[in-house]
């Protein structure tokens, strides 16, 4: 396999859709577009771009049902390159699925296991994306995890119950008991994520990793956890992915 050639990597989520491009191992093209719950309709528009591209092969992580993924498997074949869909499996490249079903474990957050885990450590694996999961492995064995909404879903959730109050979007970096409604929900909410992830890390000690648009942020306020930020960690995982399977 030549390494100069151009691949597509998708990651389509629940209400996003990331692609990165790269040539000889390097991105060399990022974005992120909301999809509206169509994610095949903004791969339609974007389909045009990856054929000038001259794109070679295409790895996609997708947590949406059947149905879409047929329809992103169709548009996709416009390109005329081999595609592959990531699954989650009870034991890949050695890594070994904690679910009792492996179905039922989001392949974003198995890919960002596979990225990272490895014989000689015990890993916390957080994504602070749509919602937060926590991922735990001991060696390359995952053990399972936990999903709690995250910072927006939590608010939005309580401003929907609480008549009269509106909530700009302030920012999330204050655990000082608020002295007024708007602070006193950002800095609870907060607070109550990072509690969560200190009482995980006091019952199972272990490295952390912090992956997602707001890991800088949570990593500010766990620094005596020594977090690593990883940046773009299901991509890395895509790439062992699909790396393995064509060995």
């Amino acid at each position: 396999m030549n390494t100069h050639d151009k691949k597509l990597w998708l990651d389509i989520g629940n209400t996003r859709l990331k692609y990165w491009v790269t040539e000889a191992d390097q991105i060399v093209e990022h974005a992120a577009e909301l999809h509206l719950q169509s994610p095949a309709d903004l791969l339609l528009g974007l389909i045009q771009h990856f054929k000038n591209l001259a794109i070679t092969r295409v790895g996609i992580s997708s947590v949406q049902d059947k149905k879409n993924n047929q329809r992103i498997e169709k548009i996709l074949k416009l390109l005329e390159v081999p595609i592959h869909f990531a699954k989650v499996h009870y034991d890949y490249a050695g890594l070994k699925c904690g679910y009792d079903d492996p179905k039922q474990l989001g392949i974003d957050r198995w890919l960002q296991v596979l990225a990272v885990a490895n014989q000689d450590e015990d890993l916390c694996v957080i994504s602070c994306g749509t919602a937060l999961t926590i991922d735990l492995t001991q060696g390359k064995q995952h053990l399972g995890g936990y999903i709690v909404p995250n910072l927006y879903l939590q608010r939005d959730s309580l401003i929907q119950n609480t008549k009269g109050i509106k909530i700009p979007d302030a920012a999330f970096n204050e655990l000082s008991p608020g002295r007024n409604t708007i602070d006193a929900v950002h800095h609870g909410i907060f607070l109550g994520l990072l509690s969560t992830i200190q009482h995980v890390l006091q019952q199972s000690p272990r490295k952390l990793i912090l992956t997602g648009g707001d890991a800088p942020l949570f990593a500010q306020f766990l620094a005596k956890y020594s977090p690593h930020v990883e940046a773009d960690l299901l991509l890395k995982g895509l790439q062992i992915y699909i790396e393995y399977q064509a060995k």
